[in-house]
């Protein structure tokens, strides 16, 4: 099988965990730099992560990847370790999403003719499906290999921003042909309508339209093969067509036959759109008549590289630097490119407009990427940070309000709040240019003004009464963090009213506080009685519940602007401090017929594996208490992440179980987004650097740091002692160096304001 040397090295560095051990050194080693090597995108791919395997470029259009062709809800990617079948390699995929969809265009290299002709409605009636095994699977950034073991081939894929490369090995003397399916969809997808044109021997060309998830998705494609295509078979709706080069239906396959010159090796690739087939010969044009599979490898290898190196650690323990980059490149897989090369996308009423001086991008799972995910991309791509603020408002030009969860540009209204006004906010505080600010606000204000998703109600009481609108608690405390980032983003502005009216109602989770039992509870419309029978610990899924995935326990910290106000409703720090730390130590139990699976990864009643737990232990940090923040943040990051397949205690979530991890482990956490502090937790690594510009880095050193000495002792920044449980943005990024000394036991005095 051909190989250059380069791919064979990338290849061989593709293992579960890095087992050998290097010498430490204050560092990075030159040995060190190909941090690559590290990653794992195995990892999130068993248990409940919801990650795919296959090769995309850091944060592309294309991410081609093997399906299993399983419609359930841990095969939401397309993919799931578990499994040993395959359907076939399509071009779209979700990375670590609650809800399925894409998986759009799918290619099959087999080595016999096949009938498809009947209607396959579950993957065992497929007639090209085929084994494999996981030891003969490869995967590393950018690239994906497995052998299909059916059809004794080897299928290798890769991919740049905007095109897929397919490479197939067939045995010697083997038929060797591709079905294109454009029918068979898993998981919420539906096919609405599909079309395949044979363009010449080389080139195949058409669309897929469907509804799901994102209700209007039109994608259309190209494909170009290296070897002529002898013979083809063409199905629309399983019915054969005879003496034709195109058809249409609902659901379009295709059998393609090639020659069995060039020895045994087909190369495919495949570009897509949103907007045409036109656009999406457009996108592969720089590689419009070049097979070059090795050298796309090598060059988004080196892409991979260069945006992981952004970010170096230096620890004894390899396996912590498996998880950490293989969290860095995770975080950087979405939200994914949607303009084309020429600027042009798909709006979701059909009109196509150009992104100008700007990449539109689509897949914003902004309920969970608020949280940590944006505020990381802020460090690591301020200028896709612009782009995608970009993205939203050219949202807000047609709909007039911002979107809660796009996907192929569609608005799925998945989760609540409108965190896009958060990731405005924190952007815009934190001095990200490239967007029209006064633009910004006006989506900003109009948003939370409109009367949508239970606005109404909050601009009338104060708060959301749970009689009238379901998950009426979690709605209520995201709406007043909203409110908080818009008043920042006003008083920066001089908009001095509209900061005295926003400021005043993101105080609305006052009114949802119960002293008595002291969570965060469901208020009738009357303004006196709570929503009873209560028990903190049940849990209704999506439907006649107060909390949105979740119970009274992991929902009622959710006051990420107004900690200190959050205090004096318990009381003092002492009652706060210890119904916080009842939180991680009450009896696991989930209570309810209709338990929301997304409840995993608990330590007591915190549940890791969904994001409205992730800021809850650096709360510690506000009631006097870092030490303990500390301990449990340390207790997270031990427990909940490791370089199995089962790695992730949750969903990824488009990046933020993974951004959490990357800012948990070098010691600093964004609990509240757009107020410009991080809080301080427990680094893990002896020495992370920041790479803020070519001539600027940041430093954080945990000096004595151990699976033990997890507890700060003392810090200085810069040299002059630092002795507060948070730092601010600015301090980081005017650069220069964080250092902890830690140990085994907490020093109580430390960060502890007098």
């Amino acid at each position: 099988m051909p190989r250059n040397i380069k791919l064979l090295i990338i290849v061989i560095l593709s293992t579960f965990s890095c087992k050998k051990e290097h010498k430490h050194e204050s560092n990075i080693t030159h040995e060190d730099s190909n941090v690559i090597k590290y990653v794992n995108p195995f990892i999130g791919t068993g248990g409940h992560g919801h990650t795919y395997p296959g090769a995309t470029a850091p944060f592309g259009m294309v991410q081609v990847s093997p399906d299993n062709g399983i419609s359930e809800w841990d095969w939401c990617s397309g993919y799931h370790y578990s499994d040993s079948l395959t359907i076939g390699f399509s071009h779209l995929h979700l990375s670590g999403t609650g809800i399925g969809d894409l998986n759009d265009i799918r290619l099959m290299p087999i080595n016999k003719e096949v009938d498809l002709s009947t209607s396959f409605k579950t993957r065992d009636e497929i007639p090209f499906t085929s084994k494999y095994s996981h030891n003969k699977e490869k995967a590393t950034p950018g690239y994906y290999s497995v052998f299909l073991e059916d059809f004794d081939i080897n299928a290798e894929l890769t991919s740049t921003v905007r095109t897929a490369f397919h490479r197939y090995e067939y045995n010697e003397g083997d038929t060797q042909s591709v079905v294109l399916d454009l029918g068979y969809a898993i998981n919420w997808d539906k096919t609405l309508e599909s079309q395949i044109h044979i363009e010449d021997k080389f080139t195949v060309s058409g669309y897929r339209n469907s509804t799901g998830w994102a209700k209007n998705q039109k994608v259309f494609f190209v494909i170009k093969f290296s070897k002529a295509i002898n013979d083809y078979d063409l199905y629309s709706d399983t019915k054969k067509t005879e003496n034709i080069n195109s058809i249409k239906g609902i659901k379009s396959s295709a059998q393609l036959f090639f020659n069995k010159g060039n020895k045994n090796q087909l190369q495919v690739k495949v570009g897509v759109s949103s907007v045409s087939v036109e656009n999406a010969k457009n996108n592969i044009s720089t590689y419009k008549n070049k097979f070059e599979f090795d050298k796309i490898v090598e060059n988004t290898s080196a892409s991979w590289q260069n945006v992981l190196s952004k970010i170096k650690v230096d620890t004894k323990n390899d396996s912590l630097k498996t998880i950490f980059y293989t969290a860095l490149y995770h975080a950087q897989v979405a939200p994914v490119t949607y303009s084309d090369q020429d600027g042009a996308f798909r709006k979701e009423n059909d009109s196509i407009v150009f992104a100008k001086n700007f990449t539109a991008y689509s897949t914003l799972s902004l309920w969970d990427t608020f949280r940590a995910e944006h505020p990381l991309l802020i460090f690591l791509e301020p200028d896709k940070v612009s782009d995608i603020v970009n993205s939203m408002l050219a949202y807000y030009e047609n709909n007039k309000i911002l979107p809660v969860w796009t996907l192929y540009a569609n608005e799925t209204n998945t989760m609540t709040g409108y965190h896009s006004v958060s990731v405005i906010a924190e952007a815009y505080l934190k001095g990200i240019k490239g967007f029209d600010i006064e633009k910004a606000y006006e989506a900003m204000k109009t948003t939370m003004m409109q009367d949508e998703r239970g606005l109404e109600h909050y601009k009338k009481y104060g708060y959301i009464p749970y009689n009238l609108l379901d998950e009426s608690v979690t709605i209520t405390l995201e709406y007043a963090y909203n409110d908080w980032c818009i008043a920042q983003v006003a008083k920066v502005l001089g908009k001095e009213k509209d900061y005295e009216y926003f400021l005043k109602r993101s105080k609305a989770f006052v009114h949802l506080f119960d002293a008595k039992t002291g969570f965060m509870r469901g208020k009738s419309e009357d303004g006196k009685k709570w929503h009873e029978p209560f028990d903190p610990k049940f849990s209704a899924h999506r439907v006649h519940a107060d909390y949105t995935e979740g119970n009274a326990w992991q929902h009622s910290w959710f006051v990420p602007h107004d900690v200190k106000r959050l205090i004096q409703l318990f009381g003092n720090e002492t009652t706060f401090v210890t119904k916080l730390e009842q939180l991680f130590t009450e009896d696991s139990e989930i209570t309810g017929d209709n338990i929301s699976a997304d409840i995993t990864g608990l330590i007591g009643q915190y549940a890791h594996g969904n994001e409205p737990s992730h800021h809850i232990a650096y709360m510690f940090n506000k009631a006097n208490a870092p030490w303990k923040t500390q301990y449990w943040v340390s207790q997270i990051l031990k427990t909940q992440y490791n370089t199995t397949p089962n790695g992730l205690s949750g969903n990824e979530d488009c990046g933020q179980m993974s951004a959490w991890y990357i800012f948990s482990s070098i010691g600093i956490y964004p609990m509240n987004p757009a107020s410009g502090e991080y809080q301080i937790g427990s680094p893990v690594f002896e020495k992370a650097t920041l790479k803020l510009s070519d001539d600027l880095s940041f430093n954080i050193e945990a000096e004595n740091v151990s699976d033990k000495n997890i507890y700060i002792q003392s810090a200085t920044l810069n040299g002059k002692e630092f002795n507060r449980s948070y730092i601010t943005h600015q301090e980081i990024t005017e650069g220069g160096t964080l250092h902890f000394v830690m140990g085994a036991s907490p020093n109580k005095n430390w960060g502890v304001q007098k």
